[in-house]
C-alpha cells in the first residue's frame, strides 16, 4: 500500500467513526482493541450497533450494575445458547479483558453440553482451544470436576436440592419407569457431572443456564423453571432483567421478550 492511499483510508476510517459517541469508542477500544469490527466496510450499521451495544445498553440504568465479568459470562453463554460462532471468537478475547480466567470460560462451554448437546458445542470447544493456545495458555487446564462415578449422582442430586429445594431429593427416581432414567440422567449427568465442577459456583452457572435456555428459543418452560432456581438462590428478578437485556443485542428481541416473560412468571410463583 503506498503512502497516499494508506492516508486515504485512514482519512476514511477517521470520517467513519464520526457519529460513534465517546462511550462506545472507549467501550470498543477497552475491549476490542484490535478490531475495527464493522466500521470499514458497513460504518452505518457500525454506528447503530456500537452507540446501542457499546453505549446504550451497558449504561441504561437497569443494567449498568453487572460488572464486566458478570456481563461477559452471560455473553458467552447466550452465544453458545444462540450458536453464534464467528461472535464467539470475537467475544473470548473481550471476556479475557474483562477478567474472567480460561477456567471460567472453559466451564462455561462444558456446562452448554448438558443444555444444547455436544455437537453443537464441539465447535465453541475447539474455537477456544485455539484462542487459548494462541495466548500461550497451556492446554489442558487443571481439572475442575469434584465427583466420581460412584459420587456423582448423590452429589448432582444434593446440587438439585441446593437450587431447587428439598423437593427434588427424590427426584432421580421418579416419573413412569419407562422414563425414569431421565431423572436420573438429569441428577447424575446434567447436575453431577456439571454443576458439581469448581471454576463457576452455583449462582453463577444456574445464570449461564438461563442465558443458554433464552437464546436457543424453545425452551420457555424450562427457562421459567431455571428463572425461579436463578431467584431462589440469589439472582434476583432486577439482575434477571439486566442478563436479559444486556444479552438482547446478541439475540435480538423476539427472544429477549421471551425470556422476560418467563421471568415474570416465575415472579409470580
Amino acid at each position: 500500500m503506498t503512502e497516499h492511499s494508506a492516508t486515504t483510508v485512514h482519512d476514511q476510517s477517521a470520517e467513519q467513526l464520526s457519529g460513534i459517541s465517546p462511550a462506545a469508542e472507549a467501550y470498543h477500544r477497552t475491549f476490542f482493541p484490535d478490531s475495527e469490527l464493522l466500521r470499514r466496510d458497513d460504518p452505518d450499521l457500525a454506528r447503530i450497533i456500537e452507540n446501542f451495544a457499546f453505549d446504550e445498553v451497558p449504561n441504561e440504568p437497569s443494567v449498568n450494575d453487572l460488572d464486566d465479568r458478570t456481563r461477559y459470562l452471560a455473553i458467552l453463554a447466550t452465544l453458545l445458547g444462540s450458536q453464534s460462532l464467528t461472535e464467539f471468537r470475537g467475544i473470548v478475547p473481550a471476556a479475557l479483558i474483562a477478567g474472567l480466567t480460561p477456567v471460567e470460560i472453559k466451564e462455561t462451554t462444558y456446562q452448554a453440553v448438558a443444555y444444547l448437546g455436544i455437537a453443537r458445542v464441539y465447535p465453541f470447544i475447539a474455537a477456544l482451544n485455539d484462542i487459548l493456545r494462541e495466548r500461550g495458555v497451556e492446554l489442558p487446564l487443571p481439572s475442575q470436576a469434584t465427583t466420581t462415578p460412584e459420587t456423582r449422582r448423590e452429589a448432582g442430586t444434593q446440587a438439585q436440592v441446593d437450587i431447587f429445594g428439598d423437593g427434588m431429593k427424590d427426584f432421580y427416581k421418579s416419573g413412569p419407569e419407562e422414563k425414569r432414567h431421565i431423572n436420573r440422567w438429569l441428577a447424575a449427568n446434567c447436575f453431577g457431572d456439571y454443576y458439581t465442577r469448581t471454576g463457576l459456583d452455583l449462582k453463577q452457572r444456574e445464570m449461564i443456564t438461563f442465558c443458554f435456555l433464552a437464546a436457543q428459543g424453545g425452551c420457555e418452560p424450562q427457562l421459567t423453571s431455571h428463572a425461579r432456581a436463578n431467584m431462589r438462590i440469589g439472582n434476583d428478578r432486577h439482575f434477571l432483567i439486566a442478563v436479559a437485556s444486556q444479552c438482547m443485542p446478541y439475540i435480538g428481541y423476539p427472544r429477549t421478550l421471551n425470556a422476560l416473560r418467563c421471568i415474570d412468571a416465575a415472579s409470580r410463583d
